[in-house]
């Protein structure tokens, strides 16, 4: 394991995970993309995937301040000339978003730890920001109402539910449908380790 820069936060979890969501966005990335990321959390994601995506324009965002502390110092560590500054962005508040449209975004593990706000203002800025044909890319839990639930992830929903009532897993559809007002389709549904799923929009 990478030791940690001064500053510097590390999740154990980023460490299982980072390698399924690279084998995931490889391929379906073009090969010079400009993408952004959202809710990037510590930073070590974006540091692995603009690593291993060296054409790509990798830029982080985090609404925590000591989020992006963790970014800046993962992003100094690594020196990679495809990782941009971590921008103050807040997916729920329009004001943060930037203007320049992106080819992909890329979030993983905010939509069930996060107000459904946070939902709604990220399908409203991909709507905004993606280039047509552009795509967002979701990681993690949710709820499939034709599917049974993993007992792992319904006792997950009910911690996070515990912790605040605003958080928890969301059923998928109700995430489809508000992609769908904002112009974004679904084309893929990829499971993934430990009863996650990557789910794919397209902007039309």
């Amino acid at each position: 394991m990478t030791e940690a820069p001064p500053g510097a936060r590390l999740s154990p979890a980023t460490a299982r995970n980072r390698q399924p969501i690279l084998h995931v966005l490889k391929p379906r990335l073009p090969e010079a993309a400009r993408v952004l990321e959202i809710a990037s959390g510590a930073g070590e994601h974006a540091v692995y995937l603009a690593q291993h995506l060296p054409g790509v324009t990798w830029r982080p965002s985090d609404p925590d301040e000591e989020a992006r502390t963790s970014i800046a110092a993962w992003r100094g560590q690594a020196g990679l000339p495809n990782l941009a500054d971590p921008l103050a962005l807040d997916a729920a508040d329009p004001a943060t978003w930037p203007g320049d449209p992106v080819d992909a975004i890329v979030c993983i593990n905010m939509i069930h730890i996060s107000p459904w706000a946070a939902t709604e203002g990220l399908m409203a800025g991909a709507g905004r920001l993606l280039a047509r044909g552009g795509k967002l890319f979701l990681y993690g839990p949710y709820i499939e109402s034709d599917l049974p639930t993993a007992p792992s992830n319904l006792a997950f929903d009910a911690s996070l539910k515990a912790r605040n009532p605003a958080w928890g897993l969301r059923d998928l559809a109700d995430v489809d449908a508000l992609a769908a007002a904002r112009g974004l389709g679904r084309i893929e549904r990829i499971a993934m380790p430990a009863n996650n799923l990557i789910v794919v929009f397209q902007k039309g």
